[in-house]
């Protein structure tokens, strides 16, 4: 047998590439031999070396004529016509100049090549016409003709592709291996792409309850995978159960394991059984090492080796934006500078307390007498050269701030649609000194349609928030003197980008710096447009940190948020002090009454919700309050006792 691994594997391919070429180009065995023994030494790099010459010529003439003997031809129906049955007394194709009798025809073994290593490199060269025929003739080996299928979904020809698949696992699977498993993926790509997700859910059952385990394990991978999309990672833990009982040893499972962990912000489970997986694949000795290289990467970071393994899939604007953020991000802070704002007038929200501005907040610092400084309104003002960098950015960027307190604007959708405004971002890592173009960035980010997974908060959104949160918290220290009221217009990036950091940091169930970001959002804007107050009381509650829950009330008397009013009840009931607890239970049943009907009951009927608010001292708001912190309050022993005895 001949072995490529003996050349270099790129200069190998090399020449397969061009002697196919040239094959195509109806070049007969005696040409293509000839132009073997001339070119392929040079291909080879084989001009030095302790050959002669002759011996090079020699060398890829065997190299040539193992191709030709391989080598599937269009003339001949897309089968090789191998040089078998040369006569003793003709030259040798090897080209020594020997008659064959006397030289190749003494090898015990001919250099041969397999058919099937031809066709990886002849699908790319064949055209649309050419390879319809080999179809056709059904001469393409079948796990090759998940090649062809990739080919035509890049060209959006996804019914083609399910035409040419389906035949494949419509009979009897025993013969199908490892190989066939892209195929399955195609399939299923192409059923998406055809909004056929009856046949691929068919498709997928029958595979996955097969006598066929290897395909059985792909096709568990491929629903795991699909309920991860979805969220579901109840279903998505239980089809991985599947995939690994069918396939444990398939880096497939293993890929899939990792991704199913970081998706749910298990990290470090994650970097535990990656390093599980590389101790065992190194063991058996026979995977890819690009997939070794992978486990390794995870083991330190599961995220971005997800996000380097899936980069091809993934859009290429992301990966460009993911460039620019390892540049833009790794910039020195810029200066913000917080002014003063005369005159500026206080806020009132309605039905919540009047936090006027100027204000001591819970966090201001004291002069040493203890008396509290008082905290004045101002206005985060970036640099003059950021100022004007941001008016050129305003010009391109697609889209306007999101309306009031929302996260996404109206226009959100035209963000992808043109990216011109990507290109001069990319040209531009200043870009990052401004709160206004992160902030725009984080608001393209949640518009993203891939917006959902998981890798793209760690890898873009989160290096984005986590330089916005150094900007804003050096301009405006925990110890300064000044809020930044969400009234004025200027701050809204940055107050924007504190609640998104909030979101993120609750998503990835980082407790302690969600909190110290409410705090943060709350200090630096009393009046608490976004109402994370109700989130902070509840953050407090579940870590125990009743204290700071009551302080947090204080703030807020007579507040309208359940969260707040019957906080305020939990925390000192568990604090022990049940004569404050009942007084206070009677000032939130006095303005919020329907919520303990729905913290004692064990089950209720969920009431309809509206989708754009809620009614205070409504149903809707009871319920929604049950959801979020009922499991709270049943883990207090006896309070649930108590309050349905005292609101009876």
């Amino acid at each position: 047998m001949f072995h490529p691994e003996s050349a270099e594997t790129d200069r190998f391919e090399q020449v397969i590439v061009q002697s196919i070429r040239r094959i195509l180009a109806a070049a007969g065995p005696e040409e293509f031999l000839a132009w073997a023994q001339a070119r392929i030494p040079d291909l080879l790099g084989l001009s030095v070396g302790p050959l002669d010459d002759d011996e090079h010529r020699r060398l890829a003439g065997l190299l040539g004529m193992a191709i030709w003997n391989a080598a599937p031809t269009p003339a001949n129906g897309f089968r090789p016509s191998p040089l078998t049955d040369l006569a003793d007394d003709a030259p040798c194709p090897c080209g020594s100049g020997q008659r064959y009798r006397d030289c190749c025809a003494t090898l015990e073994e001919l250099p041969e090549l397999s058919t099937e290593l031809i066709w990886e490199f002849l699908l790319d060269e064949l055209s649309d016409s050419e390879l319809r025929e080999a179809l056709r003739l059904d001469a393409v080996p079948g796990p090759l003709l998940a090649r062809v299928a990739d080919r035509w979904l890049e060209e959006d020809y996804p019914r083609r592709v399910v035409n040419l698949l389906e035949p494949l696992f419509a009979g009897s699977l025993d013969a199908l291996d490892a190989r066939y498993e892209p195929a399955l993926d195609l399939l299923c790509d192409a059923y998406d792409r055809l909004d056929h997700w009856r046949k691929k859910r068919a498709f997928l059952e029958r595979l996955s309850t097969g006598d066929n385990r290897v395909l059985s394990a792909a096709a568990w991978q491929r629903r795991s995978a699909m309920a991860i999309d979805e969220g579901d990672f109840e279903q998505a833990t239980a089809a991985f159960t599947e995939a690994l009982r069918n396939g444990p040893d398939s880096p497939g499972t293993a890929l899939l394991e990792i991704t199913l962990l970081a998706a749910q912000h298990r990290d470090r489970l994650a970097r535990e059984r990656a390093r599980f997986w590389l101790h065992r694949f190194r063991r058996q000795g026979d995977v890819e090492p690009s997939f070794l290289d992978f486990l390794a990467q995870a083991i330190e970071d599961p995220q971005t080796a997800l996000v380097d393994t899936h980069a091809d899939s993934i859009d290429p604007d992301l990966v460009d934006l993911h460039d620019w953020m390892a540049v833009a991000t790794a910039r020195p802070l810029p200066r913000l500078d917080a002014v003063p704002v005369r005159d500026h007038p206080p806020e009132v929200a309605s039905g919540q307390l009047a936090l006027f501005e100027g204000a001591p907040t819970d966090h201001a610092p004291t002069e040493a007498g203890g008396e509290p400084v008082w905290s004045s309104p101002a206005q985060l003002r970036a640099p003059v050269a950021v100022r004007r960098i941001e008016s050129r950015w305003r010009a391109r960027f697609p889209s306007d701030k999101p309306v009031s307190i929302q996260l996404a604007p109206h226009d959100a959708h035209a963000i992808w649609e043109d990216t011109a405004w990507l290109d001069h971002l990319l040209g531009h890592p200043e870009l990052a000194d401004s709160l206004e173009v992160l902030d725009d960035l984080a608001t393209a980010l949640y518009a993203h349609p891939e917006s959902a997974l998981p890798w793209m908060a760690h890898a873009l959104l989160r290096p984005l928030l986590e330089r916005a949160w150094s900007m804003i918290t050096t301009a405006v220290p925990a110890d300064g003197h000044h809020h930044l009221p969400w009234s004025i217009t200027a701050n809204r990036p940055a107050l924007r980008l504190l609640f998104r950091r909030y979101l993120y940091l609750s998503a990835e169930d980082e407790q302690e710096a969600a909190i110290a970001t409410l705090e943060a959002l709350l200090r630096l804007n009393p009046q608490d447009n976004h109402g994370v107050r109700a989130e902070l009381m509840n953050h407090y509650l579940r870590a125990g940190l009743d204290e700071r829950a009551l302080a947090l009330a204080a703030r807020f008397p007579d507040d309208l948020l359940a969260d707040l009013a019957y906080g305020e009840v939990l925390a000192l009931y568990r604090l022990g002090r049940q004569e404050r607890a009942r007084q206070a239970l009677g000032r939130a049943m006095h303005r919020l009454p329907r919520i303990p009907h729905y913290l004692t009951r064990k089950r209720i009927k969920r009431p309809q919700l509206d989708p754009h608010g809620i009614t205070p001292g409504g149903e809707d708001q009871a319920w929604l309050y049950r959801e979020a912190m009922r499991d709270v309050w049943a883990a207090e022993p006896g309070i649930l006792a108590w309050l349905k005895r005292l609101t009876a």
